[in-house]
């Protein structure tokens, strides 16, 4: 018997969008550098290069990292005074990617049906952004008063596929079997081969454009596709 779903974020509950990333860290650049226009040009080159970097060690070391982190990479591949991890340019980062933070229409009305059944629900997410963004976009789009727990890796250690991060997103939805819980996501590696790898059912929902240096082949087959979100409740009736 199933007595949790937890959901990936992005590419699950918010649609895969196709972003320009230099351009976002040009715009954390250019509040830091609104005089400079090379200068920015170049310290969003090196962001985007510090956070290349920390995706490839999510790939193939499943270690968290934080856009703290980030900035201070890119102020060391620069050699130069400390790259500032600031508010006001965090802020104009933010807003380019809000374009990609909306939630699926379809994920209230489905969410709700899950709970009316009696299941708990959470969120698991690779990411380097704080949680607090996240929650502020769910909470915009009034689903986050319908899980019970979100799970974000910039708060952990280690990322998906790692099992520790899927074990602490079970231990904040109070499972304990992974057996009784689903995840839900878009990446056949981080996704549906981490959850099966401790245990769990996962669904696949194969509408993302993953890039090419994140991919790994896995061997692996979801328990069940979704090419419609709102499918879910029939996909888990008999489970």
């Amino acid at each position: 018997m199933i007595e949790a779903v937890i959901f990936d974020w992005g590419g699950t509950l918010a649609p895969w969008v196709t972003v320009d990333h230099l351009a976002g860290w040009r715009a954390y650049a250019d509040m830091l550098l609104p005089d400079d226009p090379p200068a920015a040009e170049r310290a969003a080159a090196a962001l985007l290069a510090a956070e290349n970097g920390r995706w490839l060690r999510v790939r193939d070391e499943h270690r968290a990292f934080t856009l703290a982190q980030v900035v201070a990479d890119a102020a060391e591949a620069l050699g130069g005074p400390a790259l500032p991890y600031r508010e006001d340019a965090l802020t104009a980062f933010r807003e380019f990617w809000t374009v990609s933070t909306y939630t699926r229409a379809e994920v209230l009305p489905t969410l709700t049906r899950l709970r009316e059944r009696g299941l708990a629900l959470g969120v698991l997410s690779s990411t380097g952004w704080p949680g607090a963004w996240h929650e502020e976009f769910l909470r915009r789009d009034g689903v986050l008063e319908l899980f019970d727990a979100c799970v974000w890796t910039s708060d952990l250690d280690w990322t998906k596929p790692h099992p520790e991060a899927f074990r602490a997103a079970m231990a904040a939805v109070g499972v304990t079997d992974p057996a009784r819980c689903v995840y839900v996501g878009d990446r056949p590696y981080d996704d549906i081969a981490g959850a099966k790898g401790v245990g769990m059912r996962a669904v696949f929902v194969p509408h993302s454009t993953i890039p090419v240096d994140q991919q790994v082949p896995v061997d692996v087959e979801p328990d069940a596709v979704l090419q419609r979100f709102a499918e879910l409740p029939e996909v888990l009736a008999d489970w």
